[in-house]
């Protein structure tokens, strides 16, 4: 701990003279921490400086630590919480290293930026922390072949970027978990294109809400767990699905009629479960490629007609599945067909296979059936055909027929050949490649889950596998000379497996950067293989034969002078050092005193712009502008995250790693510092749970910026138009309201002096981590005055289709008008729709509909289907009559935003919610934002500034 304490010192104290380079000190303290946990850490992990002086794994980003990739070093040892210190890192990749052991750190939920988190095939085990659902950004999360245990997350159901989800081969169990009120679930990753899940020890039903028609899943693999119940009707939905595996299952029941619409399956498995019913007609599936049906109990019935249609079917499998009668020969005609097993059934009659079937045909097993005859077309035949226990073999003269005896076991030898030359020999510790050369190989296991092919001896298809591969890696500019593939074979769980040994291009062995970047290819899914191997995965060997940089050799003379040398400089270093520590304690005093200053709000006031006299702050920090230029990375273009009138808007991370939204006036719209210094004032002096939290400002330098607290969920407005992807349900949209309602009450009622928001509407309504909503943007906020009339003349701002008509007549501002736009908000969350489109006004939108003799007041052409049309909306008429009273004409008719509060409350109530209850989590993304779309709550892109006259026609009166 010493050790590391010191070279952190050392990192500090030379910060300001190792330029971009020098490792972000927060990030060597982690990086030094997950060191001392591992063994067989890359040899050139030394000194203070992992970003400038390039460690082996270690990616960075203008000195920040952005990718660490270790695949196949050897590592041993645990995870340590240190990970969630890298609060920039976006690829973590530690694949093929079995030693690394011990659960997941909940401290892993920390790393805001991580995009891609790949654990495969090391020795990970317990349970999967739930703050793995705080990863909003992650796309890729594969921690398949460990030894996990426990429930899967449901948090899981919150990661609405997510692309790739494998967490196949575990000891995972319990129930597969879907979302329920305020819980997440899987049925919530829309954008998910992959379900792994197979070889766990899953049980419970599979619910019918995990598939809906919104979703774009390609693969889903469940086989090899403890399920049991029906396979629900709803996997018909799922109209992109290219691969269904459910078999090694305990699943009752009978196949939905409906999977017949799911035309894109390719490999079909439902083998192995205890399904009953009619055999599904799967006519529609004309790109079936794989169907295994085997071991249920379907009712008796003749060979389906339909099975002939299926042109693209490869591998037909109905064993033990009650078909009867006799196989028609336009079965065998199917160019495509390769296999047939249909053993231990009733079929009967003559077995004809003709002769216009196709090349590919190699196996027809049709062991314990009734078939009495066998019919031998004239012509060679590479089909083999097993009729073992059926009439035709126990009749006298066929029992000798090859027909009638069971082959032995036909594994396939397949091995990549030499590339028309001879291979050499070579030592122990070398292999010959395909292009004859002796050299040390990347080797390993490629598993493919569900491969649309049977046949294992057709070279053709590994060739194209290889050459497929190798195209990957040169486009990825990887070292690599040739690949070799050998012992295909299928395994107990049907996968197929295949040896694989990558060779190098340049000398005989390859660098730890090579195997990194070879093994991230394959663990990242980077390579896409031919679509008839269909998903795979890769499992490495460990690489031991590394490329060594060669170190001149010494003479002893050399050794000598070297010692008398190092033994100078050391001394010559302990003196420096001992300057720096002075020096060192001097800065700090100077940095001491200027901390000091800079946190005293008069020390960089200007008294001729504003009153001079002590701003009145309650909890806010005056930050420097040195301090907020460290925090953006000098407002960089990459930290941007919105814009308005005001300016510009960046995330910053503070010292401790919190995140901050950073509001930064340009030139031509800084207020005066009098007007400023209320305003923080006024910021920093409210403070409840429902209104976003002043972290602090800065005023120097010309500069006007206020640091607030960061959201990250975005806008009420982007939840409501997809953007953000939060799906709102009617129970969602009552929380809602009453928090952006409880937090307008705290400004009219308990602030001293209460205070006018004056800009409500959904931009301004922020959602936290938990779907909590909370009031921002006070840029245009009144203090009521002390006058008798209760009321403050102003000149007319807002935001067009929430301003106060009555305001913008007399220009006299009251809570009122606040009460008038809470009320356009509200219709807005009913609707989904911006207060104002196409030029008609929501407010008079609803009042032409409403008819409160109709169900749902006859608002359902209107509503958005979001809400959860079709399900109680309980309370929806009050909501609407009460939203109707905040927007009447006369801000006398209003309601006080207390009284809204109470009538929300009372809503919550009768609909069977708790109104004091927080929500629990947040809710999932449904869909990915749009490229190059800022999702962030801080935009204020729709903010309208009226002075003076309000064009008319833009402003409806009510």
């Amino acid at each position: 701990m010493g050790v590391r304490v010191l070279a952190i010192l050392l990192v500090f104290l030379l910060g300001d003279s190792t330029g971009d380079a020098a490792t972000n000190p927060y990030d060597f303290s982690a990086i030094m921490g997950l060191k001392s946990d591992w063994q067989n850490t890359p040899p050139n992990w030394v000194g203070t400086d992992p970003c400038g002086n390039g460690w082996d794994g270690i990616h960075c980003t203008n000195s920040r630590i952005t990718s660490i990739t270790l695949s196949s070093m050897g590592l041993t040892g645990s995870l340590s919480g240190d990970i969630g210190q890298l609060s920039k890192l976006q690829i973590l990749d530690l694949s093929y290293n079995k030693g690394l052991t011990g659960s997941l750190p909940v401290q892993i939920g920390n790393l805001m930026k991580l995009t891609n988190l790949i654990l495969v095939g090391c020795g990970f085990s317990g349970q999967i922390p739930d703050s793995i659902g705080s990863l909003h950004n992650l796309v890729f999360l594969s921690l398949n072949s460990n030894e996990f245990s426990g429930l899967i997350p449901p948090t899981i159901g919150n990661l609405s970027r997510l692309y790739w989800l494998d967490l196949a081969d575990n000891q995972l169990t319990g129930s597969i978990p879907v979302s329920n009120g305020s819980n997440f679930g899987l049925d919530m990753l829309l954008h998910t294109k992959h379900f792994h899940f197979g070889q766990n020890q899953l049980s419970g039903t599979i619910p019918s809400q995990l598939f809906s028609s919104g979703m774009n899943l390609i693969h889903v693999l469940f086989d090899s767990n403890h399920l049991t119940g029906s396979i629900p009707s709803t996997l018909g939905l799922v109209q992109s699905l290219e691969v269904v595996r459910f078999d090694r299952n305990s699943l009752y029941g009978a196949v939905p009629a409906n999977l017949s619409n799911l035309t894109s399956v390719q490999e079909l498995l439902l083998s192995n479960n205890r399904l009953t019913g009619p055999l599904p007609n799967l006519a529609d599936m004309n790109n079936l490629n794989y169907l295994d049906l085997s071991n249920n109990s379907f009712d008796a019935t003749d060979f389906p007609t339909w099975i002939p249609t299926l042109q693209s079917l490869t591998t037909l499998i109905l064993e033990r599945t009650q078909v009867r009668g006799e196989l028609p020969v336009i079965l065998f005609s199917i160019f495509s067909l390769q296999k047939v097993v249909l053993r231990n059934n009733q079929l009967n009659g003559t077995l004809d296979i003709g002769t216009s079937h196709g090349n590919q045909l190699q196996l027809i097993d049709l062991q314990t059936n009734f078939i009495d005859n066998f019919k031998q077309s004239t012509g060679v035949y590479s089909v083999e055909v097993i009729l073992v226990d059926n009439l035709v073999c126990e009749e006298t003269g066929a029992a000798g027929q090859s027909y009638c005896t069971i082959p032995q076991s036909n594994t396939s030898s397949y091995s990549t050949p030499p590339n028309n030359c001879i291979p050499p020999l070579c030592n122990s510790n070398q292999t010959s490649s395909p292009n004859c050369k002796c050299s040390s190989p990347y080797t390993g296991t490629l598993v493919f889950r569900s491969p649309s092919f049977s046949v294992l001896g057709n070279s053709t298809y590994f060739e194209s596998l290889a050459s497929s591969m190798m195209i990957s890696f040169q486009s990825n500019q990887l070292p690599v000379d040739s690949i070799s593939l050998s012992d295909p074979r299928k395994d107990s769980f049907d996968y197929l497996q295949l040896n694989i040994a990558v060779f190098p291009s340049e000398g005989v062995s390859f660098n730890r950067m090579s195997i990194y970047t070879i093994g991230f290819v394959l663990s990242n899914q980077t390579y896409k293989p031919p679509k008839l191997f269909g998903p795979f995965y890769f499992i490495a060997d460990q690489y031991t034969n590394f490329a060594e940089v060669q170190v001149p050799k010494t003479s002893k003379k050399s050794t000598n002078i070297g010692v008398i040398v190092g033994a100078a400089a050391g001394g010559f270093v302990l003196l420096m050092l001992l300057a720096l520590v002075g020096v060192y304690a001097f800065r700090q005093k100077k940095r001491a005193e200027k901390a000091t200053e800079q946190r005293n709000p008069f020390v960089n006031w200007d008294p001729k712009k504003s009153s001079g006299e002590v701003p009145q702050l309650r909890g806010a920090r005056c930050f420097s502008i040195e301090e907020l230029k460290k925090y953006t990375n000098n407002f960089s273009e990459a930290n941007e995250i919105g814009s308005g009138g005001y300016g510009k808007v960046y995330r910053g991370t503070l010292p401790t790693e919190t995140l901050v939204a950073i509001k930064r006036a340009q030139q031509g719209s800084m207020q005066g510092g009098f007007e400023f210094k209320n305003e923080i004032e006024l910021l920093s002096r409210v403070h409840h749970k429902n209104l976003v939290t002043l972290v602090g400002f800065c005023f120097e330098q010309g500069e006007q910026l206020l640091v607030y607290e960061f959201l990250p969920n975005g806008t009420l407005k982007e939840s409501l138009s997809g953007k953000s992807g939060i799906r709102l349900d009617w129970a969602r949209r009552l929380k809602v309201s009453i928090g952006a309602a409880r937090g307008l009450a705290y400004l009219h009622e308990l602030a001293n002096p209460p205070i006018i928001h004056r800009d409500i509407k959904s931009t301004n309504i922020l959602l936290d981590d938990h779907l909590n909503a909370k009031v921002a943007d006070f840029g245009l906020s009144k203090l009521v005055g002390e006058d008798e009339s209760g009321h403050v003349t102003t000149q007319v701002k807002g935001t067009m289709g929430y301003l106060d008509p009555e305001y913008y007549m007399t220009q006299q501002l009251t809570e009122k008008s606040d009460v008038y736009g809470f009320g356009v908000l509200m219709l807005e969350l009913l609707t989904a729709r911006r207060p104002i489109e196409r030029g008609r006004h929501i407010v008079r939108e609803v009042r032409v509909l409403m008819n409160k003799d109709k169900d749902l007041y006859n608002l359902q052409g209107i509503l958005d289907p979001a809400i959860g049309l079709g399900t109680s909306l309980k309370g929806l008429e009050r909501f609407v009559e009460l939203a109707m009273r905040c927007v009447e004409e006369s801000g006398a008719d209003r309601p006080t935003m207390g009284e809204v509060v109470k009538e929300i409350e009372n809503i919550m109530v009768f609909t069977g919610l708790n109104p004091k209850a927080e929500s629990a989590t947040t809710s999932a993304s449904y869909e990915e934002a749009s490229k190059g779309y800022s999702t962030h709550p801080y935009s204020n892109e729709d903010f309208l500034e009226y002075s003076g006259g309000f064009p008319p026609s833009r402003i409806e009166p009510q």
